[in-house]
């Protein structure tokens, strides 16, 4: 269940979306400053905000059937020897500034990738399991509740590096507007805090 927290501060609200496992977590503050500092300073990045400015501006008319189906050739060409939409998504000059971030993080960040006012993926460190994040928290808490939005996944044990992660993810706005244009997410190490 996610609820929402409302802060008054200098005349401003501020939206934060905590899930209600947050509350007793241990990580939650940690991972709130990392969002609010880090993670935002990361999403401020020009060349990031002129990838998802250009690429809501490609998408803007997309309807649920074509993200669907873009979402289903991202899917299958995570197996695939021929990925295409992969491909040029990883291959952008904003992945290769997430994919920097990441591997400047000291094992940080597992992964880190932005979409754009729809959910689709506009750039990212490393290929996500899907295409379109519209429909996961980590879009709908951020994006559509607003510019200050946070929302932090839950405590994960990873089996492969058998150490505990969370997702942390924020709303990106335009810095001209303060309007939000996409959200960002990344995967963090809770070791590593």
């Amino acid at each position: 269940m996610t609820f929402k927290v409302h802060l008054v501060a200098a005349a401003s609200i501020l939206a934060l979306s905590v899930s209600a496992f947050a509350q007793d977590n241990e990580y939650a503050a940690p991972l709130t400053e990392l969002a609010n500092a880090k993670l935002r300073e990361i999403a401020q990045s020009p060349v990031l905000i002129a990838a998802i400015a250009a690429q809501n501006a490609q998408t803007a008319g997309y309807d649920a059937a074509r993200i669907d189906s873009l979402d289903k050739q991202w899917r299958a060409e995570v197996d695939a020897a021929d990925k295409p939409l992969i491909d040029a998504t990883l291959g952008s000059e904003a992945s290769a500034y997430l994919a920097s971030v990441q591997a400047d993080s000291a094992g940080l960040f597992t992964e880190i990738f932005a979409t754009d006012a729809l959910g689709l993926n506009a750039a990212q460190s490393t290929v996500t399991s899907d295409y379109w994040q519209g429909d996961e928290d980590k879009f709908s808490q951020t994006f559509s509740v607003g510019a200050d939005a946070v929302f932090l996944g839950e405590v994960e044990l990873d089996e492969s590096t058998q150490t505990y992660q969370s997702q942390v993810s924020i709303t990106i706005t335009d810095p001209a507007t303060g309007q939000p244009i996409g959200s960002i997410t990344a995967g963090v190490d809770l070791s590593l805090l």
